[in-house]
């Protein structure tokens, strides 16, 4: 009958699904765009709650907040993206793509204002041709001219940032700005391609593309299409070596940020053409990273380069901050519930560990297993940075993370609630918060998602208003259940409606009212994974457990040569053992050989050792050969099968904490026999 009555009022397909678009309460995939699962909405509707509130504030207390006063060189009014002779590269777009967000979600009217500066001057600095941005490259070091002035790589952060400045104050300009500068894409790639002056705009491409047909969905403007096109073809081909090589299983191959940002562009073109190729070469590539790279904490070794799977390869913080935001894309895009378990392993373990306490210092790499955090340039990295690479500090490493590391958590929050194509809401990612958004025929709506998780087990979502007031409003609510969770229930009402195994979306579909309460319970348990050399990791529900170390914190001031302008670091040294083995035990009988304790309340920052609100107590092993090499844990003993000697070692009690509440850990631990 629907499709008789298109036809009777002379509508194509194509135009029929763009008078859909128009009747939606979001704005979705325009056609001939493949209809995504899962729809952004406008930042500042998702509000945290919990301690992910804390993180942000603590963000905007610390380095995101106040990065122009502690890396002035760089992001003071000298920087290119402000019309000055400074660096005009990414460190500046890098810092705002994570500043804007943090800013509009907060709605913090200082960190607003120190956003519109780079919009304002980038919106003016628009050329006729439609080109925008520096007109000279500058280097970090002001005055330095290079010579690769129009690089499309730099530019590709900034089209971030006039996407998400347009998502929470919808100024036009902005549209002006992106359909002109695509029209000298357009006219001007052909003959200077995405490689023409550096290679990171080649693998780099998908962020350029997932902004075209963002515009695109907004103008409708044909030419985006023929520009997608264009830059696909020019971009690194990931699908092809995914699917057809073993090219993850060779060292050095990839950059590792150049991998996390590129992963996702199978699925950013699968859009336009959705063939099943692209969908089987994301979970090739995720598998295979897994296989030959992958350590526990859901990262892969690469410092700098792609590095093997040893838990003492390094993951670089912007690699950590880039792959979150691949994987928030491909969900919403793919609709496959194995990058929302993917996103929280990082987000609630690697993310929080590589920060410190008040935001103000990072790690430029973090080791699965990390024992000891000094100046020392002699670790297995493929690149060394002046030695200081483990330890903490603003500019320690290379300066890169100082700028980018400020996505992660904004971006994350941006991913806790989509609206969804049937005029519902969908709860993928769970974190305390509150969100603001429309249902049904653009009712508005307020659900609170009260909860402890990733901690505790239970989440509630409270239907806190609706503008139909009185009244009932029916629209579906979609909610996850996560891989790990082997049967989780849904209640509404205290009525329990479903109960499902993991992996799997539930979507409740049903006349709702104010004060509805949906109930949430994933049970966890604990349960491990087997990883290089025979080691396992432990972990309860999305949190990975790691060893508790003693140690002792040294601030250190930079005597051995400059380190990033002469910043002062931190060093940490382990002060009780760390080289412990874990008794081996099938997987159905984790529970018996850990016990579950709750060490502390439930605090605002549970990220530190004292304040983790759960840990594990269990038995291990010292392992004598297993001992410090080049100031880092020395090569996994292969499980089972020591020395004799091994024998005699009795069993210790020993406490495991959450990895994101480590400084130092073991999380990838061998096996022992009891």
């Amino acid at each position: 009958m629907k499709l008789k009555l298109i036809a009777q009022l002379g509508l194509t397909a194509l135009s029929f699904k763009a008078l859909a678009q128009e009747k939606a309460n979001y704005i979705g995939n325009r056609a001939p765009l493949r209809e995504n699962p899962y729809i952004e909405l406008p930042i500042g509707a998702i509000k945290p709650q919990g301690w992910l509130r804390e993180m942000l504030v603590r963000q905007r207390n610390g380095a995101t907040g106040n990065l122009d006063k502690l890396y002035p060189i760089v992001m003071n009014n000298r920087n290119g993206w402000l019309g000055g002779d400074g660096d005009q590269w990414e460190r500046g777009p890098y810092w705002i793509d994570g500043l804007l967000p943090l800013a509009y979600i907060l709605d913090d009217k200082e960190m607003i204002a120190k956003v519109k500066p780079w919009v304002e001057w980038s919106i003016k600095s628009a050329q006729p041709d439609g080109y925008f941005g520096p007109a000279k490259d500058y280097g970090p070091e002001p005055g330095v001219q290079r010579d690769n002035a129009k690089d499309w790589w730099p530019k590709m952060v900034m089209l971030k940032i006039l996407k998400q400045y347009y998502q929470a104050t919808e100024d036009k300009r902005v549209i002006t700005l992106l359909t002109n500068y695509f029209k000298y894409q357009l006219n001007d790639l052909p003959k200077h391609p995405l490689d023409h002056w550096t290679f990171w705009a080649k693998y780099r491409e998908a962020d350029n593309l997932s902004v075209v047909y963002w515009l695109y969905n907004i103008t409708g403007d044909k030419f985006l299409l023929d520009l997608s096109e264009i830059l696909h073809k020019q971009g690194y081909d990931f699908t092809t070596a995914f699917l057809n090589t073993d090219i993850l299983s060779r060292p050095n191959t990839f950059h590792g940020v150049n991998l996390a940002q590129g992963i996702k562009e199978p699925a950013i073109y699968y859009q336009q053409h959705p063939e099943d190729k692209y969908l089987q070469a994301l979970k090739k590539g995720y598998a295979d990273l897994k296989k030959y790279n992958g350590t526990a904490n859901g990262m892969y070794g690469g410092d700098e380069g792609l590095h093997g799977n040893s838990p003492t390869q390094g993951a670089e913080l912007c690699s950590v901050v880039e792959l979150m935001f691949s994987l928030e894309q491909t969900l919403a895009i793919t609709g496959d519930m194995a990058y929302a378990d993917h996103l929280e392993k990082i987000a609630f373990n690697t993310l929080p560990a590589q920060t410190n306490e008040d935001y103000t210092m990072r790690q430029y790499f973090q080791q699965a297993n990390q024992v000891m955090l000094t100046r020392y340039a002699g670790r297995n990295f493929d690149t060394n940075h002046s030695g200081t690479d483990l330890c903490y500090g603003l500019l320690t490493g290379y300066p890169c993370c100082t700028s980018n590391m400020h996505q992660g958590w904004p971006k994350f929050v941006q991913n806790l609630w989509y609206a969804t194509p049937d005029k519902g809401l969908a709860a993928l990612i769970y974190s305390s918060s509150q969100v603001k958004a429309k249902v049904a025929d653009g009712v508005e709506v307020v659900f609170d998602e009260t909860t402890n998780y990733p901690f505790e087990e239970t989440i509630k979502f409270t239907l806190a208003s609706h503008q139909a007031g009185s009244k009932t409003l029916k629209f579906p609510l979609h909610l996850r259940i996560p891989a790990w969770c082997k049967k989780g229930t849904i209640k509404v009402n205290g009525q329990q409606i479903v109960e499902s195994a993991g992996n799997q979306e539930i979507k409740i579909d049903r006349e709702w009212k104010k004060g509805d309460v949906v109930e949430l319970s994933l049970p966890m348990h604990v349960y491990k994974n087997t990883w290089v050399e025979n080691s396992i990791s432990v972990e309860r529900g999305p949190i990975l457990y790691g060893l508790k170390i003693g140690n002792e914190r040294k601030i250190v001031q930079n005597e051995k040569g400059k380190v990033a302008y002469g910043a002062t670091y931190e060093e940490i040294r382990p002060t009780t053992p760390w080289n412990y083995g874990l008794v081996s035990v099938p997987n159905n009988k984790m529970d018996e050989q850990y016990k579950v304790e709750k060490a502390a309340p439930m605090s605002n920052y549970p990220w530190t050792e004292a304040s983790a609100p759960i840990v594990l107590k269990t038995q291990g092993k010292r392992i004598p050969q297993w001992t410090l090499y080049n100031e880092q844990a020395g090569p996994l003993p292969w499980s089972i099968a020591y020395v004799e000697d091994e024998v005699k070692q009795s069993l210790e009690d020993i406490t495991l904490v959450p990895y994101g509440s480590t400084k130092l850990r073991i999380s990838q631990f061998p096996q022992v026999r009891k």
